[in-house]
This record gives structure tokens, sequence and C-alpha cells, in this order.
């Protein structure tokens, strides 16, 4: 009989993200957070998130989505919201 035994997802190694401009996203999340860059080219960047990272990458056609989103484990919640307050974010 074949070992048909399928590989068990154990995490995320990146998460992708369609921006409208690579600079104004890096420049966004550097109000927000402390981070990292892995890299970066004209229609992409990559922020350290630990062992895994984000890839922010420019071609967004699509209107904004008000549902869709992604969740952050950070060190200090309540700096994180004074932040995200400090930049408009709701």
């Amino acid at each position: 009989m074949a070992d048909s035994k399928r590989p068990r997802v154990v995490g995320f190694n990146h998460v992708a993200l369609e921006v409208g401009d690579i600079e104004e996203a890096l420049a966004f999340y550097g109000r927000l957070f402390e981070f990292e860059l892995r890299g970066k080219s004209d229609t992409m960047a990559f922020i350290d998130l630990g062992d895994q990272f984000i890839a922010l990458q420019t071609g967004r056609k699509q209107a904004p989505d008000d549902g869709r989103h992604f969740g952050l484990v950070v060190d200090d919640k309540e700096a994180a919201r004074k932040a995200l307050k400090a930049a408009g974010v709701q």
C-alpha cells in the first residue's frame, strides 16, 4: 500500500499584500512599528516579522476591502494602539 501521508502545515513563511505605492506603505508601517527591512526593489519590499515576513507588492487594481484583514502579534499592545490612533487608523 502506498504511503498517502500528506505534509502537515506548521506555520506561515510570509503574507503578500498588494499596495498602491511601496514607499507610502513602508512609511505607514514605519509610523506604526519598528521593523527590519529584509529587502526592497521598485515593486516589492519585505518586512521581517521574526522568522516570517510581509511582502509588499505594487499592483493593486481593485477597490479597498473593508472586511479583509490580518492580525499581528506585538510586544506592547497599548503602544501599538497609540501608534494606530496617531496614524488615524480606526
